[in-house]
């Protein structure tokens, strides 16, 4: 895995002002994306404070490998720009960084390749061939397992095997595309029989995105050791859940309909350098919880395959929005409470000789922090609906209402690093069709 090195130098400043001491994309962080800038078309794109350098059109600047993924970003999208792996990746950061940094010879070179990020249109940073949700929020697991198995919460496979489902690719959309609340069919335990209607029950989970680097080929498996090398970057992640269509049609074979609708993704990837210096060991299983199988643990993984990072939900109302309310948070959760690291999750999802391929995406699933104040859905935080949240404006909420919009950020911080950020990943709900 990666080690803190000169791009992390928390001494290191930007000739791009807003860079520095910015909340999400200080020089330290230089994430990367796909974006319009006004009247142009995608392209591959460098976040650094308030604007977003061009890719492509700064290739000339750079040399070798680097050369070759900023050339690779000129396609809109960047599985090509993945699919080169750690190696290109490491070194367009590095010439990036020294590009960007005070005293560069190369600032009047670069400063026409900015765009105020706030005029630029974003879009998905690739081509998701295939989406895939995991389940390693222990503490929601346990939540929700309560509300339909008071007596069961967790199932006896969960901590012997990262639990997934196959998502679909074709509804995830980029940050700031609105979500339409979904129709299906609902029955309530008292229903004598099922009704095709909008959704009642709409939720949000607070989630992290992983996005896949180089693939590995059909039938061929990936290693847990060397799982961290198919990783291109992380973001957010809300997998937008409609509960009561969930609990209708979920027997025998699981998510459909109460999952496919719409599913919301940050625009940026922040790489794994960026987050080398957040890098935390993975939390000691509690006394009496089984060892992984041995497809699964490894030891390097184990001392460095965990995060810290803050992870937080918000929600800003019509009402709140007409008062000019700024949004009010309803969960803190932090990625150290994932019961399984990515590399487990993607050692898993190959062990059967599943390919992965460049720009595919998966979902960690719903991370919740024990408390209650962590809950990362309503579903937990209002106890399936029973006891409703409480808003600054004087509204209550049980689940989402037309109108509400809901924000994912996430922050990583740590003594002695310049902290970053990822970036939103918001939505509003508009009516059902």
């Amino acid at each position: 895995m990666t080690t803190p090195d000169a791009t992390h130098d928390p001494s290191r400043r930007s000739w791009v002002a807003s860079a520095n001491g910015h909340p999400d994309f200080p020089i330290q962080n230089l994430p990367l994306g796909v974006f319009s800038p006004p009247g142009g078309t995608p392209r591959g794109g460098v976040a650094i404070g308030d604007a977003i350098l061009d890719l492509p059109a700064a290739a000339a600047l750079l040399d070798g490998a680097a050369r070759e993924a900023a050339e690779l970003a000129a396609a809109p999208a960047l599985n090509d720009l993945l699919a080169l792996g750690a190696g290109p990746r490491q070194a367009l950061r590095a010439q990036l960084s020294a590009l960007l940094a005070e005293g560069s010879p190369h600032r009047a070179a670069l400063e026409p390749l900015l765009h105020r990020a706030a005029d630029c249109t974003m879009h998905l940073p690739t081509r998701i061939g295939d989406y895939t949700d995991f389940y390693v929020g222990i503490h929601h697991a346990t939540n929700v397992g309560k509300v339909f198995r008071p007596d069961n919460p967790l199932l006896p496979n969960y901590k012997h095997v990262p639990i997934g489902y196959h998502g679909r690719a074709s509804s995830v959309r980029v940050s700031g595309t609105p979500v339409r609340r979904p129709r299906g069919q609902l029955k309530g335990p008292e229903d004598a029989a099922p009704r095709h209607a909008p959704c009642e029950r709409l939720d949000y989970e607070l989630e992290l995105a992983v996005w896949i680097g180089p693939g590995n080929p059909l039938g061929e498996p990936i290693p847990v050791g060397e799982a961290a090398a198919h990783v291109a970057g992380y973001g957010l992640l809300n997998d937008w859940s409609a509960r009561d269509i969930q609990a209708w049609e979920y027997q025998p074979l699981g998510p459909f309909l109460a999952k496919n609708f719409g599913s919301t993704v940050s625009p940026w990837i922040v790489t794994p350098e960026a987050l080398a210096p957040f890098r935390i060991p993975q939390p000691a299983r509690p006394e009496g919880d089984p060892a992984p199988l041995p497809y699964l643990l490894d030891a390097a993984d184990q001392r460095q395959g965990g995060f810290d990072l803050a992870l937080e939900v918000s929600i800003l109302t019509p009402a709140m929005r007409a008062a000019g309310m700024a949004p009010h948070r309803l969960a803190l959760s932090n990625a150290r409470h994932m019961y399984w690291t990515v590399a487990q999750m993607v050692t898993h999802h190959a062990s059967n000789g599943c390919d992965l391929n460049p720009g595919d995406l998966l979902g960690s699933g719903t991370i919740s922090a024990p408390e209650r104040e962590g809950c990362g859905s309503l579903l937990e935080t209002t106890r399936g609906g029973r006891e409703p949240v409480a808003l600054p404006s004087g509204e209550t909420r049980r689940f989402l209402e037309d109108g509400d919009e809901v924000i994912l950020t996430a922050r990583a911080t740590r003594a002695g690093a310049v902290p970053i950020g990822f970036g939103a990943c918001r939505a509003a709900i508009l009516p059902a069709a």
